[in-house]
């Protein structure tokens, strides 16, 4: 019987000194301001009440005797977050990254101005385009005009408008139908050359609009003429 108690008794000792070398005792501080919660509930680090990892004398965390380097905490084995990072369960956790800024807003392309239309007015001697009291145009007449239509590629054509004028000489009716039968005339002679017949347009001012004196044979040669106007916009 004496036997049976005493190798209880050494059992139990043996049970009891090999618990004190796997569980160590907490000392009964908490470290002043480096408190730092423990990883888990599970941690391998020693806790106290509050669920705070505790300290030896020399501020170093307080391992259990399951602890591997995989368990370490910043704060004890591990540096200290570094802001932004936060502690969160024992790892230093950044922050989300804000969310991207909104693409600027393009301003709308200004409007293309609306290309203005031109105008140019060429002045030709009628004596050039036409016989004396004739309204069929002559090789000189023809020439002049070839200028000018070779001109219109360079445009996009609205109109062109052939305006003719006489001298004083003769009655107002006469020199009226004569500078209407030269405008038609070089209106003919344009559309020959390819150009819109709705795009021509024709005038007759007789001796109505005179540039010259008429008393002078210079004068009056100064008055019978043909005016082109050709209006488009530039390509």
């Amino acid at each position: 019987m004496k036997k049976l108690i005493s190798l209880l008794a050494i059992s139990a000792a043996f049970a009891g000194s090999a618990f004190a070398q796997t569980t160590p005792t907490a000392p009964p501080y908490a470290p002043v301001n480096q408190d730092i919660k423990a990883a888990s509930p599970k941690s391998a680090y020693v806790q106290d009440a509050r669920g705070v990892i505790v300290r030896d004398p020399f501020g170093l965390c307080w391992r259990t005797g399951y602890w591997t380097p995989a368990d370490a905490v910043p704060g004890c084995d591990l540096p200290l977050c570094v802001e932004p990072e936060k502690l969160e369960n024992g790892k230093c956790v950044a922050p989300p990254p804000p969310p991207p800024a909104p693409a600027p807003v393009q301003p709308a392309p200004a409007p293309v101005p609306a290309p203005v239309p031109t105008a140019q007015k060429v002045s030709f001697a009628a004596d050039a385009f036409f016989d004396f009291d004739k309204s069929v145009l002559k090789p000189e007449g023809k020439a002049k005009l070839d200028e000018v239509t070779s001109k219109l590629n360079s445009i996009n054509l609205e109109v062109i408008i052939a305006v003719g004028h006489t001298d004083s000489v003769g009655t107002d009716e006469y020199n009226q139908k004569l500078s209407v039968r030269r405008a038609e005339a070089v209106k003919a002679y344009i559309i020959s050359k390819g150009v819109d017949a709705t795009r021509v347009y024709t005038e007759g001012k007789g001796e109505k609009q005179p540039v010259a004196d008429n008393k002078t044979a210079e004068g009056r040669a100064k008055n019978r003429r043909v005016e082109i106007e050709v209006v488009g916009t530039s390509k």
